[in-house]
C-alpha cells in the first residue's frame, strides 16, 4: 500500500513517454464522460447532484438529441489566475511552448477575431465562461461590433463547474488559457472526445498573422506544463 498526500499526487510526474500517457489518460477521459452526471441522484454528501449538461441547456434551451441538429458556438474561457501570478504562470508556459505570453490572458477582440472568422464562427453564438476578476475583457469583447452581438453569458442559476466543463467541451470552437488547469481539462476531454477546434497556444508569426505553435498533445506534455499535465 502506498499512502500520498494530495500535493504528492498533484506534483506526481509519470515515467511513461507521452504517447503512453495521452492513451492512458484519453482513455479514462473517455470513461469519465461515458459515466457523467445526469442530475439523478445524490452525492456522497447526500446533496443532490447537478446535470453536467445544464450550462447548454440554460443557454439554448433543451432539444430532441435524435431529430435536432446541434447548436453550433464557439467558447472562450478568460482566466485570469490571480492576476501576477497568471502572468508569471503564463509567462513560463510561453517560455516552453513558444505561445505568446499575454494573449490567453487578455483576449482582445482582434486574437479572437483572428480565430473565429476563418472558421465562420462570428456569426454564431459565443459562450464567455470567467472568472470576473478582469470585467473590462468582457466589456471589450461587448463594445467590439463583430464580437460583442455574439457574446452570450451562462445563466447564474444553470452556472457550475460541471455545466462550464460540458459547454467548453462541446463547443465547436474553444478558446482558452494554457496556463488554466481548468482550460487544460476541458482541452484534454476534447482531444479524448476526437473534437477539432480547440485554440490554446497561439502566437504571431513573422508576417504578424497568429497560428497554434504546439501541437495538440501539448497539453499533456509534462516538459511543457509540468504538474498541470
Amino acid at each position: 500500500i502506498i499512502h500520498m498526500e494530495t500535493r504528492d499526487l498533484f506534483m506526481y510526474k509519470t515515467r511513461q513517454s507521452l504517447p503512453d500517457y495521452v492513451e492512458f489518460q484519453t482513455y479514462h477521459i473517455r470513461n469519465l464522460f461515458r459515466n457523467c452526471n445526469s442530475g439523478v441522484g445524490r452525492d456522497i454528501r447526500h446533496r443532490n447532484v447537478n446535470d453536467m449538461c445544464t450550462g447548454i441547456h440554460g443557454l439554448f434551451g433543451q432539444t430532441d438529441q435524435q431529430t435536432s441538429s446541434p447548436q453550433i458556438y464557439s467558447v472562450i474561457h478568460s482566466r485570469n489566475l490571480e492576476g501576477k501570478a497568471g502572468h508569471e504562470l503564463l509567462a513560463r508556459v510561453a517560455k516552453n511552448t513558444g505561445c505568446d505570453p499575454e494573449a490567453a490572458l487578455n483576449m482582445e477582440p482582434e486574437y479572437i477575431k483572428a480565430i473565429l472568422e476563418p472558421i465562420g464562427m462570428l456569426n454564431h453564438p459565443i459562450v464567455f465562461l470567467t472568472d470576473h476578476q478582469r470585467p473590462e475583457i468582457l466589456e471589450r469583447l461587448r463594445a467590439d461590433k463583430d464580437i460583442g452581438p455574439m457574446i452570450h453569458l451562462v445563466p447564474d442559476e444553470a452556472s457550475w463547474v460541471g455545466g462550464d466543463i460540458t459547454l467548453g467541451i462541446m463547443a465547436n470552437a474553444f478558446i482558452g488559457n494554457p496556463a488554466s488547469t481548468f482550460s487544460g481539462f476541458i482541452a484534454k476531454s476534447r482531444l479524448a472526445l476526437g473534437f477539432e477546434g480547440t485554440y490554446m497556444f497561439r502566437a504571431k508569426n513573422g508576417n504578424g498573422e497568429w497560428e497554434e505553435v504546439c501541437e495538440k498533445r501539448c497539453i499533456f506534455w509534462k516538459r511543457m506544463l509540468w504538474n498541470m499535465a
